[in-house]
This record gives structure tokens, sequence and C-alpha cells, in this order.
């Protein structure tokens, strides 16, 4: 079947409303502030592989803006709308980058400079006290980074796997199907 702009639409609308059911069962699990976001951010790859960055980035605003609207967590609302929902567009530029020290380096840096500007607009805008539920200690906190930095890299490389599968896999599947 052809693809056509109905079909974009609709596929667009339909993972668009899936991520933002995600993000909230996300709050609604209490422990899905960093693992809901993630998951939400999956959903990007169908898009991305059958329409472009164009359509995906377009999915991703819709999604982000609902999150901002409908999901009482401001933390995880922002941690998809700044961090990862994005992600998988990103990595499509960044993973263009060679040789991979440099690669890596930059994916850490937007990752960390995205964290950076989502917590420091949650102090400021939504929750000015949440410095008190911060590690009390510098090691805790350096712990605490490396531990995001890891779970960062193994989402990008989830991310790759999954794009993969899809497009291996699941995309036969699809166009069968629909």
């Amino acid at each position: 079947m052809k693809n056509t702009q109905s079909r974009r639409i609709a596929l667009c609308g339909v993972l668009a409303a899936l991520t933002v059911v995600i993000l909230l069962v996300g709050t609604a699990l209490g422990i899905g502030t960093y693992a809901a976001p993630m998951l939400a951010s999956f959903l990007l790859i169908p898009t991305l592989v059958e329409y472009g960055p164009r359509a995906a980035l377009t999915q991703y605003g819709a999604a982000a803006v609902l999150g901002l609207l409908l999901v009482p967590d401001p933390e995880l609302s922002l941690f998809y709308a700044l961090v990862l929902g994005p992600y998988p567009v990103l990595k499509t530029l960044l993973d263009r980058l060679h040789p991979a020290p440099v690669r890596w380096g930059a994916k850490l840096a937007v990752f960390n400079l995205a964290t950076v500007v989502m917590y420091a607009l949650l102090r400021l805008i939504f929750l000015p006290d949440i410095m008190e539920t911060m590690p009390a200690t510098a090691a805790l906190a350096v712990v605490l980074v490396v531990l995001c930095n890891v779970a960062f890299l193994l989402c990008d490389r989830a991310v790759t796997a999954l794009t993969l599968v899809y497009r291996l896999r699941l995309r036969r599947y699809w166009k069968k199907r629909f």
C-alpha cells in the first residue's frame, strides 16, 4: 500500500497518544521517572524509519506538549520533553560523527547538557524546593551522575538494537498487515 499523508498522520497520532499513556503509567507506578521516558522515546523508531526525521519530530512535539499538559509529574514529563524524547532523531545525526570517541563524547555532552537544563527549569519553574530531595553529599551526586550516564549509554544501545529489529523483523509484518 501507498504511504499516504493520512497514514502518516494516523501513525504519528496513535504513537503520540501511546507515548502519553506510557508517561502516565510511569507516573502511576512511581518508579518510572526515568524508565517511562526511555520507553516512550522508543516509540519514535517506527515513524523515524518509515517517514523520516520530520514526521518523527512532529510526533515527538505532539507527545511532549501533551505530556507537559497531562502528566502530573513535572520531572517525568520534562525528562521526556527535553532529554530522552528527541534522542532517537538526534541519534541519527550524532551517529554520523567519526571517530567513535568523538561520537560518544558528543552523545554524552548532549545528554548531560539537556539534563542540566531540565533540572534548572525544574528548579526555577516547577519545583523550587527540589534541592531538598537531591543527594546530600558530593560523592553521592557524582555516583548518581555516573549511573545516569551509564543508563543513557544503555538507552543508546537499546535504540540501535530496536531500530535494527524494527527494520529487519517488524517492518515486514507492518507492511503485510497495513
